[in-house]
């Protein structure tokens, strides 16, 4: 009968010590959790807070300013506009001619542009 107490004890003794270590643990884990949500939290706002600086950022007025200030670039003008017209390739499929460039404000073409056959 003292061999089974004592069985019985250390069996209640290890299921202690084995329920003290699951809530130590399941405690660490929750600890961690709440870190791990308050970090998710300050990436969210920092990711809020990016996004307003980005778009504050590419603003239209913002990006014209800075082309304008820094790159000393300046709005289109018909009579500064130098345009390529690219020839169209001959019927049989050969090499297209010499490139054409025109200067100054671009009119309406002469013929108008090839548009591709119908298939049936």
């Amino acid at each position: 009968m003292t061999r089974l107490n004592l069985v019985l004890l250390l069996v209640l003794v290890a299921s202690a010590l084995s329920l003290v270590h699951q809530q130590y643990e399941a405690r660490r884990l929750f600890v961690a959790l709440e870190r791990a949500n308050a970090a998710a939290d300050r990436l969210a706002s920092d990711h809020e807070q990016l996004q307003v600086q980005k778009r504050t950022l590419a603003a239209p007025a913002r990006v014209q300013q800075l082309a304008s200030e820094r790159l000393q670039m300046r709005p289109i003008h018909p009579g500064i506009t130098e345009v390529l017209a690219l020839p169209v390739a001959g019927a049989a499929g050969g090499a297209a001619g010499p490139v054409q460039r025109l200067l100054g404000p671009v009119t309406a073409p002469a013929t108008p542009l090839a548009q591709p056959e119908p298939r049936p």
